[in-house]
């Protein structure tokens, strides 16, 4: 092969040879582009999943301490209303006791509730409504307990029994009219007073 030849043909191998290298160093660098991507997807991916199931973990937890807390406040509730409703049942008992009684106790009680309710109603020609073994009890008051209510409330009452009534004790007062009434026997006054006494008698338990 002639100089000139040779000259030409290493020349053009040189072009080549630069060539295939630039192409290579290219293909290269996108190699490693991609895998550097590839990379860094995967590792947003990780992370990704990572920071999802923490959230997912920490909502779960949240979830559970939240369920054992509304279970406990209302286990304690009940107890609580247990507690109390026991509370108020022995006291209800102790009254159904007393006003099974001769007591001279009870009967100022009865008196003291009847006129209550006869100065609640205003006075007036008012009927008197007791359990059967309370008519005897009373019967000779109501002179007197009318008068003091015609002092209360000014105005002129009278007194007269009425049928018997099915209760622990207490009595329902009623105008002779049947307009007005009164119930004001234990167990009414009980489910009156039960809400305004529930805070005082929880406090007394539990403080």
């Amino acid at each position: 092969m002639s100089s000139g030849a040779e000259k030409i043909v290493s020349s053009i191998l040189e072009e080549a040879e630069g060539e295939a290298q630039s192409i290579l160093a290219e293909a290269e660098e996108k190699a490693s582009k991609i895998k550097t991507d590839g990379e860094q997807k995967a590792e947003m991916e990780k992370d990704r999943i990572l920071e999802g199931a923490q959230k997912q973990s920490q909502m779960k937890y949240q979830q559970i301490i939240s369920e054992a807390k509304m279970n406990s406040r209302r286990m304690e509730l009940e107890a609580r209303e247990e507690v109390i409703e026991a509370a108020f049942q022995k006291a209800e008992e102790k009254l159904k006791d007393l006003a099974s009684s001769s007591s001279s106790e009870y009967l100022e009680a009865l008196k003291k509730i009847i006129k209550e309710a006869s100065v609640e109603i205003g006075g007036g020609e008012l009927i008197l409504h007791v359990k059967e073994d309370d008519a005897a009890k009373i019967k000779d008051s109501l002179t007197a307990l009318a008068s003091e209510v015609s002092q209360d409330t000014g105005n002129t009452t009278t007194m007269e029994m009425g049928s018997a009534i099915s209760t622990i004790g207490g009595a329902v007062i009623k105008t002779k009219n049947g307009e007005i009434e009164v119930n004001n026997t234990i167990e009414a006054r009980i489910l009156r007073f039960k809400k305004m006494l529930r805070s005082e008698v929880a406090r007394v338990l539990f403080q």
